[in-house]
């Protein structure tokens, strides 16, 4: 008779937690770099987009912050007792965000003012666009190994920023290039709406199913 797995070992399981302590870790101190850069960069630039970019990688710390704190504990039963806690921290996080995004694009297809050409958050922008979704996969791989969907949750926070990261350069450039200042707004308009669903699937706790006997089962997760 052949005895099926009901997913990681206790020493796997504490192994993949660790990782994920890691990665939040890495995640944690880019932002805070990213952020520090993309605000100096924007208020000298007078940019919207890089300010709320800036905002952004602040808002991805709370994020991930939330995770560190649920993985900090070393006891499982511990760490699924945080979970419900650090998904509603995230979900708040990501509706915030679109908010933000989606008032500030209103405002700069109103007239708002327009961008100088920024060298730095071209910059800053292309390193986020290939640092990101590397730290992305890596937590959304662990994540759902562990059965956690506050981390699969926080990897999305991530990716979203990855998405973020592409619009920003996309609109620095065309700005820079041919004066296109209405190009950024536009499409964050469409990575708010992204952040809106992202958000309340955080909040109900979809993204990552609990360890199956075949591996990891995440069919409601819309990150593949």
């Amino acid at each position: 008779m052949t005895t099926l797995s009901l997913g990681p070992s206790p020493a796997r399981r504490d192994a993949l937690a660790r990782r994920i302590r890691l990665l939040v870790a890495a995640t944690i101190a880019y932002n805070v770099i990213e952020a520090v850069v993309a605000l100096t960069a924007g208020t000298l630039a007078s940019s919207s987009a890089l300010i709320g970019f800036g905002l952004d990688s602040v808002i991805e710390v709370s994020s991930a912050a939330a995770v560190a704190w649920q993985f900090s504990a070393r006891e499982h039963a511990v760490r699924e007792a945080r979970e419900r806690a650090a998904l509603r921290i995230i979900a708040v996080s990501f509706l915030a965000l679109a908010a933000y995004v989606a008032v500030e694009a209103v405002r700069a297809l109103a007239g708002a003012g327009e961008a100088e050409p920024s060298p730095l958050g071209i910059a800053i922008a292309a390193l986020s666009l290939a640092i990101m979704p590397f730290l992305s996969a890596a937590q959304r791989r662990a994540g759902r190994e562990i059965g956690s969907a506050s981390a699969v949750a926080d990897s999305k926070q991530t990716l979203l920023c990855t998405y973020l990261s592409a619009v920003l350069l996309l609109g620095l450039i065309l700005n820079a290039a041919f004066g296109w200042s209405w190009a950024d707004p536009v499409a964050a308009l469409a990575i708010a709406g992204i952040a809106v669903k992202e958000g309340r699937d955080a909040w109900l706790g979809k993204g990552c199913c609990a360890p199956t006997a075949q591996g990891q089962a995440c069919a409601n997760s819309p990150v593949r």
